[in-house]
């Protein structure tokens, strides 16, 4: 890889994250306090597993795949945080929110990603 893809991950990771930590944010102020699933969270990695579908479905390759599949969507996504909230779920008891959270972030994901590479199969 040159400097200019170095570069290239270096400001889209940084940016991706960004979008991360503001899309969780909106999402999680829309959420009432009654409501313990962590949907801010579900979105960004859903939307990250669908737009990594589609850029699989476009055959994306070399350079690009770099900075697209992994400098951009793998700082947006956020495995860790799925999975602390998961164990923060279960510290407070809340058993089948946290089995949801990890059910639905399988099923759903796994789906989002067939779904994205699909569309992009079908471009």
């Amino acid at each position: 890889m040159n400097v200019w893809v170095w570069i290239g991950v270096a400001l889209l990771s940084g940016t991706a994250a960004l979008a991360r930590f503001l899309l969780i944010a909106l999402v999680s102020a829309r959420a009432t306090e009654a409501f313990t699933f962590p949907l801010g969270t579900f979105v960004v990695n859903i939307s990250g597993a669908l737009l990594l579908g589609l850029i699989i479905g476009l055959a994306v390759e070399g350079d690009a795949l770099v900075l697209i599949g992994t400098a951009t969507l793998g700082s947006y996504t956020t495995f860790s945080t799925w999975m602390l909230e998961t164990e923060r779920l279960v510290e407070d008891g809340r058993l089948v929110v946290a089995a949801s959270n990890i059910l639905l972030g399988l099923v759903v994901g796994v789906g989002a990603i067939a779904l994205g590479r699909a569309i992009g199969m079908q471009i």
